[in-house]
């Protein structure tokens, strides 16, 4: 028989545990100061919850004061204080909190009592552990109000072992003293503890005070918790707001963040937007969150749709749940309730700032425009507020879609060229705008556009397009063909006889930008530029393009001078001085952005002024004759 299995229990190596914890589980070591003063604040909390009606009017206060010659930091509040086995209990206890319990307990059925889930903000009961993190040594004296005769003090150096002792009665409340590592002393400088409290505290409902001061540092209230009925008076506390806590961007406009009206979550605050310039890639998102009134991350772009690079702001929230650190929010489903929440209470603000602020509108569309074209595709919503205000880059300025579809009788022509080229020769005589492609968004919202409110998009340079604009001329004789060759033609160059206008151009050279996308994505250099992933991907539709010509030259069969050539396709000599003055303008008419080393610039140019200066030569000797 075997032996019976036997019950061992875990044991716990708290040296190793506090090293981990102490540690790792924060990303600063200033969450030290925020873990100590929510302490306080809960303490305070549970002050008002267990002991109603028994307030000195010197209670629900907390106290924050450094001692630079000693380098010590001190927190006091006015709170509940703590009896001797509570001390035991939970402030000596790694992971059982006083708090965790209160908000365990059943809610009274007296009106007059809070929920005790309302205010309080701990959760794990590691936040005293912080307090090792920045300190060598740390003292808690307290005194109870469950037994105010009473006073006890604990001391610690690691938090591994402590003592425990009476001592004389304080005030009710508790103070924690730290004396901080000689890597933290800046902590003992108040000016700097100033600034990370007013980072962490501002919506504190407990006041908090540092050094002397008298007015505490979230004296202030948030423009969501201040009952105002005057719309002019509201949009200012909520814009002065913004101000104190925007650190990068100056305002440029607010909008107001409300519960939800389902109750999918209770988030409330302020987004802005800010007041400079951005671009279709600029990500200068940035939400500060608050849960129970201390901020948990200021950080969290998460909460904010990823379309929204030029939009701030803070927000709180009683119901997100954080993480272990409380330096971040659990992904869970309340916290994608948020996230929906806050993008439609932005789309909805900006519609009403378009109606309500005009000329703040103007502005926000000036120094946002490009963002807010990728923006709109994002959301339909916002692409239905936005769709006829936006403007795509087009050769004759900013325009918006609604304008170049008129200039283009019911198209939008779209450029891929990054460098221009064919495209702004061609519609430049034909007096027609062209969007440029290769911008931000540009080719799709005109698409998304076109789609839902009519009109087509023709995208130059590519099979689909040219057929769009040049219609092939397939009647062509022999004879009249190899004219065309003859005179036209170059290596990598498919010469097509076409009509298109204008009819006094006589011929446009159009560069295949399927052919000139296939070339760089399957070229050496593209593997060192892009991921091997996405590279693969695109060579998967490059595989597809069939590139039989790197330019195709459309020769213009309405053109005068070429209608006349192929009337008599054999009477003409190549050399000839209308015929090389013709040729000639084939690369002068070619623009930027087509594949050439400058040779054949170069070339063309020297026939051409030759030419030019043996006719006018020919044309004064006849004259002086």
């Amino acid at each position: 028989m075997s032996e019976p299995q036997r019950l061992h229990t875990t044991r716990v190596d708290l040296s190793g545990l506090m090293t981990v914890l102490g540690n790792n589980l924060y990303s600063t070591p200033l969450v030290a100061v925020r873990e100590l003063v929510q302490n306080a604040h809960d303490a305070c909390v549970r002050r008002r919850i267990e002991a109603p009606g028994k307030e000195t009017g010197t209670e629900g206060a907390i106290y924050v004061r450094v001692d630079g010659a000693t380098g010590t930091l001190i927190v006091e509040d006015r709170g509940a204080g703590l009896t001797e086995s509570e001390i035991v209990r939970y402030l000596a206890t790694v992971g059982t909190g006083m708090t965790r319990e209160l908000r365990s307990r059943p809610t009274s059925n007296d009106a007059s009592l809070e929920d005790p889930s309302s205010d309080l903000i701990g959760m794990f009961g590691l936040g005293f552990l912080s307090a090792f993190v920045v300190g060598d040594r740390v003292v808690v004296t307290t005194t109870s109000y469950q037994t105010p005769e009473e006073g006890h003090r604990y001391q610690s150096v690691t938090g591994e072992t402590y003592t425990l002792e009476k001592c004389p009665p304080r005030a009710i409340g508790t103070v924690v003293e730290i004396r901080l590592k000689a890597s933290f002393r800046a902590l003992a400088e108040e000016d700097a503890l100033r600034g990370v409290l007013e980072k962490y505290c501002a919506l504190l409902t407990i006041p908090v005070f540092v050094g002397d001061n008298s007015v505490a540092i979230n004296a202030e209230k948030p423009p969501w918790r201040i009952e105002e009925t005057n719309p002019l008076r509201t949009r200012k506390l909520r814009f002065a707001f913004a101000e104190r806590m925007e650190k990068r961007f100056a305002p440029l406009a607010t909008i107001p963040i409300a519960p939800a009206a389902d109750g999918s979550t209770d988030v409330a605050g302020v987004l802005w937007l800010q007041d400079g310039a951005t671009y279709g890639t600029s990500d200068n998102r940035a939400l500060t969150i608050y849960v129970r009134g201390m901020m948990l991350d200021d950080d969290g772009r998460d909460l904010l749709p990823a379309w929204a690079g030029f939009v701030a702001g803070a927000v709180e929230s009683r119901r997100l749940v954080p993480t272990a650190s409380r330096e971040d929010l659990q992904k869970d489903a309340l916290f994608d309730a948020t996230a929906a929440h806050i993008e439609a209470s932005l789309v909805r603000g900006l519609a009403t700032l378009s109606k309500e602020e005009p000329e703040t509108w103007r502005r926000v569309l000036m120094r946002h425009n490009e963002a807010l074209l990728g923006a709109a595709l994002a959301s339909p919503a916002l692409f239905d507020l936005l769709a006829d205000e936006l403007t795509l880059p087009t050769s004759e300025g900013d325009l918006t879609v609604k304008r170049l579809l008129k200039r283009g009788e019911g198209t939008i022509y779209v450029s891929l060229s990054e460098h221009g080229g064919f495209e702004e020769m061609l519609f430049r005589a034909l007096q027609t705008p062209v969007a440029t492609g290769t911008r931000y968004a540009v080719y799709r919202f005109a698409l998304r556009y076109t789609e839902r409110r009519g009109g087509r998009v023709v995208r130059l340079g590519t099979e689909e397009g040219n057929e769009e604009i040049f219609q092939r001329v397939t009647t062509l004789t022999a004879d009249q063909r190899g004219m065309l060759d003859t005179l036209f033609g170059a290596s990598g160059q498919e010469i097509v006889a076409a009509r298109f206008a204008p009819a006094n151009l006589p011929f446009v050279l159009v560069p295949d930008r399927d052919a000139e996308l296939k070339a760089r994505v399957e070229s050496d250099e593209a593997a060192k530029k892009i991921a091997s992933a996405a590279l693969g991907l695109a060579r998967l539709y490059t595989r597809t393009i069939q590139a039989t010509a790197k330019t195709r030259l459309f020769v213009n069969c309405d053109c005068a001078p070429i209608a006349r050539l192929l009337a008599a396709p054999t009477a003409w000599s190549a050399e000839s001085p209308p015929l090389i003055l013709l040729r000639s303008l084939v690369p002068l008419l070619a623009g930027a952005g087509m594949p050439s080393d400058g040779t054949q610039l170069g070339e063309a140019l020297t026939a051409y002024t030759a030419t030019v200066d043996t006719l006018l030569a020919s044309a004064t000797t006849s004259k002086k004759v």
